[in-house]
């Protein structure tokens, strides 16, 4: 599953953009220096989202919305059409 695909089924989860979730995170003074095992702890009891969505989330939390290139353009499970992610929201596209 690629980037986007885990942000976009954070958002089918809670209801809430991935924007919407990144700034409820900074607002609790999460950012790159908190470890992933407490945002991901707080997305799990507050939003009922596991690990790989989680994990998305904890990335663009600590580090933004660009991601490596690594897989943008391939034809794998993991590729990414770009390297920036889109945290407007599924209704936005």
């Amino acid at each position: 599953m690629s980037f986007q695909a885990y942000l976009d089924g954070a958002e089918k989860k809670t209801g809430l953009t991935p924007q919407q979730l990144v700034d409820a995170a900074h607002a609790r003074g999460y950012d790159a220096s908190t470890k992933a095992g407490e945002i991901l702890a707080w997305l799990k009891e507050e939003h009922g989202l596991g690990r790989g969505h989680g994990m998305a989330l904890v990335h663009v939390v600590q580090e933004g919305p660009t991601i490596s290139a690594r897989h943008v353009g391939t034809d794998g499970a993991h590729r990414d059409e770009s390297t920036e992610l889109r945290l407007d929201g599924l209704a936005r596209r």
